[in-house]
């Protein structure tokens, strides 16, 4: 989850932490943090939840203008083609 981080490293955040802000704002800003988390991790799937509806929605919309659509001539060279008369 922290990908490099390992144990020492976190005791020592956890020691800086302590120091800058003592041990009785401590928990109040850990709780803070988390909720902070928590809200983006919502967010973020809310937005991912929405891109995948838009993105169904243009799908169907795709489908259903490919079936509307008449389907093209079998052969386009026979009508652009001028039929010849011959008068004597």
């Amino acid at each position: 989850m922290f990908g490099s981080i390992g144990m020492p490293e976190l005791i020592i955040i956890f020691v800086i932490a302590l120091i800058i802000f003592g041990p009785r704002k401590l928990p109040e800003l850990g709780k803070s943090l988390g909720r902070s988390l928590n809200e983006f991790k919502k967010a973020s799937n809310d937005l991912q939840h929405t891109l995948e509806q838009e993105i169904k929605i243009e799908e169907q919309k795709e489908t259903t203008a490919r079936a509307v659509q008449p389907e093209p001539p079998a052969s386009t060279a026979e009508s652009a083609a001028p039929s010849q008369t011959v008068s004597r």
